[in-house]
């Protein structure tokens, strides 16, 4: 399987291509990395290729809000400019500059 370079980045806020949802990408996985189980609950004719980056997103429609993994064919950038609401937000970034959320330092111990 060849890898792609992901197309976006910690701290990018994006919206589903399809579904009507955007959050913030907190982790990237080079290709999918999640299980059958889940893979194989994805309708068929929607499912993705698991040969691209998939991305774990601090996710938000109108009623809530949750944690979603996503492929790269799935996404769009999110220029509305809108903050995110999600309440873990604050555990992974920053304030978001110029549309991106800083991510926070992390102390090793």
């Amino acid at each position: 399987m060849d890898q792609q370079t992901a197309r976006f980045g910690i701290g990018q806020v994006v919206k589903h291509r399809i579904f009507p949802f955007r959050g913030v990408i907190f982790d990237v996985d080079p290709v999918y990395a999640n299980t059958d189980e889940w893979y194989n609950a994805i309708p068929e004719q929607v499912r993705p290729r698991k040969d691209q980056p998939f991305y774990h997103l601090l996710a938000e429609n109108d009623e809530t809000e949750y944690v979603a993994y996503v492929s790269e064919q799935n996404l769009l950038p999110d220029d509305s400019g809108t903050p995110l609401r999600h309440p873990q937000l604050n555990e992974f970034f920053g304030p978001a500059v110029d549309g991106i959320y800083k991510p926070l330092e992390r102390n090793s111990h």
